[in-house]
């Protein structure tokens, strides 16, 4: 049986986002994408727009770690009428600091873009520690 399209787009995000291919990813989503970040700590918040997002966060994420920030994609769900649900495992170093936590995105699709993400973790903690 074949993928269903809305996780085939989100397998591909992951994909991009793990070989660091932004590109790819601005092309997966519309341009005022928005994707919502749990939590207290500094990368916390709203990012709204392909700009906010690719450089605002996704640059963050890689320049606050060295580069060691990493995501495994576990399982996507699918409802058909445009929410996919993802899983996966985290894992980074951030000056003597590690964390390795599971989280989850609920994407929003249209069409065949990604239009919202809004991001869970498993421990809202520990997180907040990582990054403070």
């Amino acid at each position: 049986m074949a993928e269903h399209p809305h996780a085939a787009l989100v397998r591909k995000g992951y994909e991009a986002f793990q070989r660091g291919d932004m590109d790819t990813l601005r092309g997966l989503m519309t341009g005022d994408c928005t994707h919502h970040v749990p939590g207290s700590h500094p990368l916390a918040g709203d990012y709204k727009g392909l700009d906010n997002i690719i450089e605002g966060y996704y640059g963050r994420l890689y320049s606050e770690t060295g580069g060691t920030f990493r995501v495994e994609l576990l399982n996507l769900f699918v409802d058909g009428r445009g929410h996919t649900i993802s899983v996966h495992r985290f894992t980074a170093d951030r000056g003597d600091k590690h964390i390795e936590e599971s989280g989850g995105i609920v994407f929003r699709i249209v069409g065949d873009k990604i239009t919202d993400l809004d991001e869970c973790v498993e421990d809202m903690d520990k997180v907040n520690a990582f990054w403070s």
